[in-house]
């Protein structure tokens, strides 16, 4: 078969798609990829694998006049390719991506599949979501040969609601848990290069500073602790870093939060902390989170979206609203107090479900359904 893989960003194709088009690849399946690498160069591996690669000026902005452009780009690299399958990821270039596809399907036999990564529109989530985003997914499952979900409320919302041919439950894109085995660090030395005191209680966030991440909630709840041995890290970078410095300073909790950056060390960073935190607004699964539990790590999470998939109060950690200060708060507290080891070693055992080679397997046997 010849496959098409479609994201809006190279970031998306480089980070999380790489086991699943090597699978395909060494199934004897001729795979090329669209998308748009302004940003990111498209990975050497993928060039290692044979991949041809189509630039296409995709924008996450959906009403971006690039998009206009992206559409018609991308109606000539299939118009071209003469595909099998056409595999699309993240909304923008989906809804562009089967728009395309429509005609295909019909005159050449073209599959459409579709990974949804989260809806915008869930249990929780702000009118407007799903004003304007239940629509426009409802419309594209009619041109959608296989529509994926990487969570159980999704995978229900979408078995009542959307009308693809098949549509299927796959627990996210996967992760190494190899990455996250027989890590040996000295926690001393980790946290002096972090700026974190030796005996801290150890908070850590792994994920970009932005609204949806909502790491604001957890330094208003270590500043309602009043510990000053409790501090915080955040490895990620984005637009809400200098908000979170100012909230930071007006609560008076300063020199207990810690912005680290980009980091390339998330594995070390886990052993070396105490608690993970993950209070979303919305995540269609949250691999960082996943990654944490493998490390063995209790979690602290918001009571949304794919999170309820594995965060089980009193027995993964404790989760709440993505507003509740108090109630992070509590949470974070009763883990010091109590302990963590068997959430912990818990939280191990139930992150195998989440692996790379169960998910490709899986993945596998849609491609040959």
């Amino acid at each position: 078969m010849t496959i098409l893989y479609v994201t809006t960003v190279s970031s998306t194709m480089n980070a999380f798609f790489k086991q699943h088009i090597e699978m395909l690849v060494k199934d004897g399946h001729r795979v090329e990829l669209a998308c748009n690498d302004d940003n990111w160069p498209i990975d050497s591996f993928y060039n290692v694998l044979n991949c041809k690669f189509y630039h296409i000026d995709f924008s996450r902005f959906p009403l971006s006049l690039d998009n206009m452009k992206a559409y018609k780009q991308l109606k000539q690299v299939i118009e071209k390719g003469k595909y099998d399958i056409v595999h699309c990821h993240t909304p923008n270039a989906s809804v562009i991506t089967r728009l395309v596809c429509r005609k295909y399907r019909k005159k050449d036999g073209v599959k459409v599949f579709y990974t949804a990564h989260g809806f915008h529109f869930y249990k929780g989530a702000p009118l407007k979501n799903w004003l304007l985003y239940y629509p426009i997914e409802k419309i594209c499952s009619y041109f959608t040969d296989k529509l994926i979900t990487i969570n159980t409320e999704d995978f229900e919302l979408a078995k009542r609601k959307f009308k693809a041919k098949e549509i299927h439950y796959v627990p996210g894109v996967g992760v190494d848990l190899s990455r996250f085995e027989n890590i040996q660090i000295d926690r001393v030395q980790k946290r002096r290069e972090i700026g974190v005191p030796e005996n801290a209680f150890l908070l850590l966030s792994v994920g970009e500073l932005n609204e949806n991440k909502n790491h604001q909630v957890i330094i208003r709840a270590l500043a309602k602790l009043k510990d000053s041995n409790v501090h915080y890290a955040i490895a990620g970078t984005g637009d809400k870093k200098e908000f979170l410095l100012r909230l930071a300073k007006e609560l008076g909790v300063t020199d207990q939060i810690h912005l680290l950056g980009y980091r390339n060390d998330v594995p070390e960073l886990n052993y070396a902390s105490d608690v993970f935190c993950f209070p979303s607004h919305r995540e269609g699964l949250g691999l960082s989170a996943i990654e944490a539990m493998a490390c063995g790590l209790p979690i602290v999470t918001s009571n949304i979206h794919g999170i309820n998939d594995y965060s089980v109060d009193g027995v993964t950690g404790y989760k709440c609203r993505p507003d509740d200060v108090d109630g992070f708060m509590k949470a974070i507290q009763i883990i010091q107090s109590n302990g963590k080891k068997h959430m912990g070693d818990h939280n191990k055992v139930c992150s195998g479900k989440y692996s790379i080679n169960r998910i490709v397997e899986k993945m596998k046997a849609i491609y040959e359904g």
